[in-house]
């Protein structure tokens, strides 16, 4: 069989890697894989084809910025796509982002009714059924149910709309374009997710969980003197890990740990901005980035404990690369968050409670060792397995 993904970006980013590995997976049973993308470049080796360009991805931003609507520019790019798949003649066609600066939604959509062909679409957020934001949790906004408008979001979260809230047109047009696919099938990577899906205008279509999986090959226990060299031997160590530390991310939940929490403790964070860098707590240790997933995965041992304060997440992979360290996590109940985590490998702690987020870490501090429950949760997330998963899923819709 031969699929043909599409995504905003191909091999970076944790949705871009995705599309590379299924395309490995498709190619290891003897199928064939394809990847369109709008931005940015893809790996060697793998079959691709880019449709968009910097000019369009410019024009695409402005037309956000100053109209408001995201999602309903890129015409001449999305033209070029429909061409491509018509070419390519795809047995199954895969929808990650559709969302990115890259597309014209409303045009993709009216060539899938057309054409006849089961569609996959992975849903890594809540883009797709509402009328701006990609995710509503933080502030608990659930106008998407019946409509949207009047956004409280629209200036300050992606995909920013800086000078005109369109969010309830946007709402019909997604409505209208994004349902009666005669043969869609929708997956999320969490229950959380899935969930909310249903009680959307999407749930006329059928809806899937295959959680997102980890490289165990390069997330795993390793030993290399890390805590010796950061002179942290006698410390009690609490990791937080983010690409980008914002309110939404939790970030001022461990400055007050870091205040409150004795000497015994140490927090290392990392993914900070220089900005943060320079106004980083004394009590905290703050790395810039990792340069690759072996040093993640050194910190991630290194730690005692992960500690997850995110206020708004749909699946967060940093759980399971924790986990597959051998180190215990502690996450606020957020979104999908609390789904790799239970009594046996962690603590879940009511979302923005800082007594109980206090209380968990001493818990778990006094708790015997919780690697091996760690491992043995990590191993439901083998990537490897979870890539099969959409292999069968494909087998299953062209079998019908």
């Amino acid at each position: 069989m031969k699929v043909l993904q599409i995504n905003t970006i191909c091999g970076s980013g944790s949705v871009g890697r995705i599309t590379v590995d299924i395309v490995h997976a498709l190619e290891a049973a003897g199928d064939e894989g394809m990847i369109a993308f709008g931005r940015r470049e893809a790996p060697e080796g793998v079959k691709t084809y880019k449709f968009g360009t910097n000019l369009d991805m410019g024009i695409h931003v402005l037309h956000t910025f100053f109209k408001g609507e995201h999602g309903f520019a890129s015409s001449r790019q999305t033209g070029r796509l429909i061409e491509k798949i018509k070419e390519y003649d795809p047995d199954i066609i895969h929808l990650h982002n559709i969302h990115g600066f890259y597309l014209d939604t409303e045009e993709l959509f009216w060539y899938l009714k057309q054409a006849g062909k089961p569609v996959v679409w992975t849903l890594h957020d809540c883009w797709s059924f509402t009328g701006h934001c990609a995710h509503f949790d933080y502030i608990g906004c659930m106008k998407w149910k019946t409509g949207c408008g009047e956004c409280p979001q629209y200036k300050s979260v992606y995909p920013y709309a800086l000078f005109k809230d369109n969010s309830e047109r946007n709402y019909r047009r997604k409505k209208r374009s994004f349902t009666g696919v005669p043969r869609l099938t929708i997956v999320t990577p969490s229950c959380w997710l899935a969930g909310y899906v249903r009680e959307s205008y999407l749930g006329e279509y059928p809806v899937q969980v295959i959680p997102n999986g980890i490289d165990l090959g390069k997330f795993h226990p390793t030993e290399n003197g890390l805590r010796k060299r950061l002179g942290f031997e006698k410390k009690y160590i609490l990791l937080g890990v983010a690409s980008m530390w914002e309110e939404r991310k939790g970030y001022a939940y461990f400055e007050q740990l870091a205040e409150r929490l004795d000497a015994s403790y140490q927090i290392v964070l990392i993914g900070l901005s220089k900005q943060k860098m320079k106004k980083l707590h004394p009590k905290i240790h703050g790395v810039m980035r990792t340069n690759s997933m072996e040093e993640l995965a050194e910190y991630y041992t290194m730690a005692d404990a992960y500690v997850n304060t995110t206020l708004e997440d749909t699946f967060p992979t940093t759980n399971l690369e924790a986990l597959a360290c051998g180190t215990p996590v502690i996450t606020f109940a957020t979104g999908g968050s609390v789904e790799s985590v239970d009594s046996s490998c962690g603590k879940i702690v009511k979302k923005g409670d800082i007594e109980e987020l206090i209380q968990a870490v001493s818990e778990l501090r006094a708790e015997p060792d919780k690697k091996e429950a760690c491992l043995l949760k990590a191993a439901q997330y083998d990537k490897n397995d979870r890539f099969q998963d959409y292999l069968k899923l494909y087998r299953k819709l062209l079998e019908e």
